[in-house]
């Protein structure tokens, strides 16, 4: 069931509006409506978890060691572990551009520029050149060059400046295959590079280093995220000034609280001198929603959880019908008694570990044992188990099954008092009524629920137009998928024209839901 919940408005003094928040949060009965928060202590704390939580990140896999730290020291490792990283992409950035230099350079061999420049203080003025090898042979003879090496298409050289006449013009001629220098030597690079990776390297162990503080850091991120929303709620609480030009103020906020705690929440409000308005909720209001079942319905909370499919407080709780009628789609699916064992003891073994361990039992592994009991039971009742034919199975587990659903008459064909010898349903087509009828009770309880919330409103007609369709469906569906000879709409039990009625509840109920739904 859904648990009844008041929807409730508190005022206070805004001079002890933190101190009142707290005892609020001590309490723990409130479900406070979330304001939009702001400020600057809520921008910082929002900021100091997201630097928590990108450090985890950064750190990696933990390892198994850990150490406890506060959460003012996980910020502050959380930051380390930052600077490092940006310590770390500015190392890669100078490793990738040597590289890109070093790999302009390699065919040159190892150049140094400081020497080139001390040639050319002394009077020696050497530049560095690759040319296509037709530029390179119609040179004027002007140009000093020296040959280094060449390959198809290229030469490698180097011109020496002698001031000659036309050797400026030449110079220009060939200006676009000019090596630039690098600004340091080959071996400084290589040098500058292995540091860089030794920076690198170093930079990783510090960070892996921190991995021991992890679990500290997650628990910082609790913390703060719990400072998070009581600062969003104390920045985004609504203030009034009492009188103008004075500063008393007040705050209030509104929220949410369980029936049976109501008493609790008025006597707090008695002793703190808090204004307390109390209502029902409104179905504008976004109420939250709590259920409490026993604790056979509650074993389907696993599963609704993982499917998103929590009602809302306006709905229905559906967790019992969910339940019962999920167990049985299972057993159905699977079908076969053996793998409903072989589920049983896959549930079986962390089940009994548990309850060795003397720990709570998870309720996934209790709902998985229940999906297996379900097939063993729909296997037992149809007589599959591992798929073996009826012929190969006991006489014993043979004389469990249902006869009209169990692969032990398979070839039997079932006769109804209004059908002529030789016409029949078999086993498989009584499979087909015993679904369709569950999907009909299925679909029948979901609008009587609903005709019963809307029994003072015309709503209910569309309700009740609603179910009619469904019964003058589940006849057309079982005569045009079933057995047309069986279920024909010329059909007349104790006077009553079975396929005529059923049309007709398919009109009625069409025009009764189109118009009232």
């Amino acid at each position: 069931m859904i648990v009844p919940m008041k929807k409730v408005s508190l005022i206070i003094q805004g001079a002890k509006k933190e101190d009142s928040l707290k005892k609020l949060r001590k309490l723990g009965i409130v479900q406070v409506e979330i304001y939009e928060g702001q400020g600057e202590k809520l921008s910082s704390l929002k900021e100091q978890i997201t630097t928590i939580e990108s450090a985890i990140f950064l750190i990696g896999k933990q390892k198994e060691e850990s150490a406890e730290v506060t959460t003012e020291e996980a910020i502050q490792i959380a930051k380390r572990v930052h600077e490092y990283s940006e310590e770390k992409a500015v190392c890669e950035r100078e490793k990738s551009s040597i590289l890109a230099e070093l790999d302009r350079i390699k065919s040159w061999g190892s150049i140094d520029p400081c020497l080139i420049k001390s040639l050319e203080e002394k009077g020696v003025s050497l530049t560095l050149y690759e040319i296509p090898k037709k530029v390179y042979k119609a040179l004027d003879d002007s140009v000093k060059t020296v040959k280094i090496n060449a390959d198809k298409s290229l030469v490698k050289c180097l011109v020496v400046k002698t001031g000659k006449d036309k050797e400026a013009e030449a110079l220009r001629s060939i200006e676009d295959y000019r090596l630039e220098l690098p600004i340091h030597s080959t071996e400084k690079m290589k040098k500058s590079l292995l540091e860089l990776e030794e920076r690198i390297s170093k930079i990783d162990e510090e960070v892996a280093s921190f991995s021991k503080y992890v679990e500290s850091m997650k628990n910082g991120i609790c913390v703060l995220s719990q400072e998070v929303e009581f600062e969003t709620y104390y920045s985004g609480m609504e203030e009034e000034r009492l009188q103008e030009g004075k500063e008393q103020t007040i705050s209030y906020f509104k929220g949410f609280v369980e029936e049976e705690n109501l008493d609790k929440l008025k006597k707090t409000a008695k002793e703190n001198a808090w204004g307390l308005f109390v209502e029902e909720p409104k179905e504008e209001d976004n109420v939250p929603t709590k259920l409490k079942n026993n604790k056979f319905v509650s074993l389907i909370y696993p599963l609704t959880d993982f499917l998103g499919t929590v009602p809302g407080y306006f709905e229905y709780d559906i967790s019992g019908w969910f339940l019962s009628f999920i167990l049985i789609f299972f057993g159905i699916i699977f079908g076969d008694g053996g793998y409903g064992l072989l589920i049983s003891v896959i549930a079986l073994i962390p089940i009994i570990r548990a309850l060795v361990s003397k720990k709570p039992v998870s309720p996934a592994f209790l709902l998985i044992g229940l999906f297996g009991l379900s097939t063993i039971l729909w296997g037992t009742l149809t007589c599959t188990w591992f798929g073996l034919s009826p012929d190969q199975l006991p006489e014993w587990l043979k004389s469990l099954s249902i006869p009209v659903i169990s692969n032990v008459y398979a070839d039997k064909l079932w006769t109804l008092p209004w059908t002529e010898s030789g016409v029949g349903l078999t086993t498989a087509q009584n499979l087909q009524i015993f679904c369709f009828t569950l999907a009909l009770v299925q679909l029948s309880v979901a609008h009587v629920k609903c005709a019963v919330r809307n029994r003072k409103s015309l709503k209910i007609l569309g309700d009740i137009g609603a179910i009619l369709e469904l019964i003058g469906i589940y006849y057309l569906v079982l005569s045009l998928v079933v057995n047309a000879e069986v279920f024909s709409f010329g059909l007349v039990l104790g006077g009553i024209p079975v396929g005529t009625v059923a049309i007709a509840l398919i009109g009625v109920g069409f025009c009764l839901s189109f118009v009232f739904s």
